[in-house]
């Protein structure tokens, strides 16, 4: 039994949503998105509010089921409100730059990399080391600061490296050798 499918979606003002056939489609401020669903998925719109139900009780329906709320929540989330992620750069000489509707990293290699942007996605420059990447869809945001993220993920001796706000990098101590000791004394 799905608890996360149990849950009604509230739709707020200013989001519309059609469910045609197999194809539900959100409209809002922020866009359009649409979602094939499949058959075993029953959706039911009332009174500005949304429930999923399943048919029948196997486990890959019962897998479905709440799946596919948890995409259509994000999808009503994403245009009334939109998704963010924060990346830091930390390091001597790490920083990101706007170039025109790209931007350029520097992160301690031989040349600057450049990075493109991609349709649906708004990248926003706070400072010489914040990035912020908003869009409406949750995964395509997620997988664009995780392609960033992968430029130079942050290394566990010094810090350095492109990281979430707010994550914790576990640092490791440096090479401990005994005092006094050297190389083949006996």
């Amino acid at each position: 039994m799905s608890r996360i499918g149990h849950k009604i979606i509230r739709i707020p003002d200013g989001v519309e949503v059609k469910f045609e056939g197999n194809k539900l489609t959100v409209n809002g401020q922020r866009g359009t998105m649409e979602k094939e669903i499949p058959s075993e998925i029953i959706i039911e719109l009332k009174d500005r509010e949304i429930c999923v139900a399943s048919k029948g009780n196997t486990r890959r329906v019962e897998a479905l089921w709440g799946l596919y709320r948890s995409l259509i929540a994000n999808m009503i989330t994403g245009i009334g409100n939109g998704f963010k992620k924060e990346l830091e750069l930390s390091g001597i000489g790490f920083k990101v730059k706007k170039d025109g509707s790209d931007f350029i990293l520097s992160l301690g290699f031989s040349h600057p990399v450049k990075f493109p942007t991609s349709t649906g996605i708004a990248f926003e420059v706070s400072g010489d080391t914040k990035l912020i990447i908003s869009g409406s869809d949750k995964e395509l945001v997620g997988q664009v600061a995780a392609k960033i993220r992968e430029l130079k993920k942050p290394e566990p001796y010094k810090g350095k490296g492109i990281k979430y706000k707010g994550e914790f990098i576990r640092r490791k101590s440096g090479k401990v050798g005994k005092v006094g000791a050297t190389l083949g004394a006996k």
